[in-house]
């Protein structure tokens, strides 16, 4: 039996194994996800993003047994560093939910950023179709929490939750972050640590802020203040979450992922052929007419991809 037929069935293994196939951007990864995409669009999509040591893991593990509890099944992406090693991700978060290794409604996959930008991996779009062509209910994205700047993860899902701890800094110097403004929801973690009450304040205030500037006149964006090492608030946020993500659910937004992936697939294709032809076409010496002021940054850049499309 093939791997797409085992996944209809329910075969975690077969599912395990297309995931390696579309993290590497294997061709039978690329193929499955062209045949499993007409199945997809039934999952809750939700981004988990904030700093290093905001709790991330924690949450989602708090998150997985309410929702485990409420009959829903859950696929977890969780997006790591580069190991400088191996070239993979680390497996911390994977180390976190060995506990779920025979509950059939988890599945748990690592995924090395490779070094992209803005906290996701390159294959993080496949991997959200692979899950959802699985039959996920819900589907967490954890971002690599470099910093502020992990919008990302907000173009790829229905709704983005962000996660925030007391005393992670100056707040008013977090109103310059994109991330405070595409967040649907506020998580202020370890609630019980002091700050706690300054930090729900500022957030709120941002949150007002933001919807006063939406166009739309969306409400402004709820904080949830939990302790997800306790549980604490937990299922209030998972209320939240899908009161927002029942509403973001529709063509509107699924428009606006379409729109995201084509991008990013044209950007890498661009990138890769970029790669492949440099030597033929003669980056190196467009390179130096550049240097010598012979042509513009621009005009080598477009000589360059003129050759491309022949």
């Amino acid at each position: 039996m093939g791997l797409l037929a085992r996944l209809a069935n329910g075969d975690r293994l077969a599912l395990a194994r297309l995931a390696t196939y579309v993290e590497n951007r294997d061709p039978i990864g690329i193929e499955a996800i062209e045949r499993l995409y007409p199945r997809t669009g039934r999952a809750l999509t939700i981004g988990l993003t904030g700093p290093p040591g905001a709790g991330k893991s924690t949450l989602i593990n708090s998150l997985t047994d309410i929702w485990r509890a409420r009959g829903k099944s859950i696929g977890i992406i969780a997006i790591d560093p580069t190991s400088p090693i191996s070239g993979g991700a680390t497996l911390g978060d994977r180390i976190r939910v060995k506990e779920r290794h025979l509950d059939d409604g988890v599945f748990m996959r690592s995924m090395a950023s490779r070094g992209r930008k803005g906290g996701l991996a390159p294959a993080t779009a496949s991997m959200i179709h692979l899950l959802d062509a699985a039959g996920f209910d819900r589907i967490l994205v954890e971002t690599v929490g470099v910093g502020q700047d992990e919008i990302d993860v907000a173009e790829l899902v229905h709704l983005t939750v962000l996660l925030q701890i007391p005393g992670g800094g100056d707040g008013v110097q977090a109103l310059k972050a994109g991330v405070l403004e595409l967040a649907d929801i506020f998580v202020v973690n370890k609630a019980d640590l002091p700050g706690a009450d300054l930090l729900a304040r500022e957030l709120s205030g941002i949150a007002a802020l933001s919807s006063s500037l939406d166009p739309l006149g969306d409400a402004a964006a709820p904080v949830v203040r939990v302790s997800a090492t306790t549980g604490d608030g937990v299922e209030k946020l998972v209320d939240e979450i899908e009161r927002i993500g029942a509403r973001n659910n529709n063509d509107l937004a699924r428009e606006r992922i379409a729109r995201a992936e084509i991008s990013a697939i044209v950007v890498e294709e661009i990138r890769q052929r970029l790669q492949w032809h440099a030597n033929e076409f003669e980056l190196a010496s467009l390179a130096e007419d550049a240097a010598d002021r012979s042509v513009s940054p621009r005009q080598a850049a477009e000589r360059l991809l003129a050759s491309l499309s022949r």
